[in-house]
């Protein structure tokens, strides 16, 4: 990984810090609690705007608030993928039935290993949350960008940092 600079780690402990512009606005939580960030409390329906400070306390909030929604959504998804494989009738009559449930099963199985790894990436993102290094390229320390964030919240390099880490990869499997 690639040292950031100085100007970059300056600019972003500066833009981690909420301006006293940015309202903490409505007693309605989405399921924040007692862990949001700095206690800000983020409106309903609220977006991160570009003519905020990057990565300021409710960019932070908003992505921390993704990421553990989705982190709920894939874990209660495992469960229930645990519990009809579980309840399953193992008994099954003739082979062709047998082997297509096995076939479902293998694809649930491989869906669920694919959640593990996703929930591993989603709590590592949470853990730069915590630490302020979320938003910013492991490579470059360059903004990731709202749009990236919001599209893939567990993006841990920016576009061109990404483009050139594809290229590599591609340029190795010739």
């Amino acid at each position: 990984m690639a040292t950031k600079s100085k100007k970059t780690a300056a600019t972003k402990k500066t833009a981690t810090k909420a301006s006293s512009d940015d309202p903490v606005v409505s007693p309605k939580l989405s399921g924040a609690g007692a862990n949001a960030i700095n206690g800000v409390v983020l409106p309903e329906g609220y977006e991160p705007k570009l003519s905020e400070s990057y990565m300021c306390d409710k960019h932070l909030e908003f992505f921390r608030q993704k990421l553990l929604n989705w982190r709920q959504e894939l874990i209660e998804e495992s469960q229930q993928t645990i519990d009809n494989l579980r309840s399953e009738i193992r008994d099954v009559g003739d082979e062709a039935e047998r082997a297509t449930r096995e076939t479902e099963n293998s694809l649930e199985l491989r869906t669920r290993d694919r959640y593990r790894k996703l929930i591993g990436k989603i709590e590592s993102a949470l853990r730069r949350v915590d630490e302020g290094d979320y938003g910013y390229c492991e490579e470059t320390g360059e903004e990731i960008g709202i749009k990236r964030l919001n599209a893939r919240p567990i993006a841990t390099l920016c576009l061109d940092a990404q483009e050139r880490r594809e290229l590599r990869q591609k340029q190795l499997s010739l």
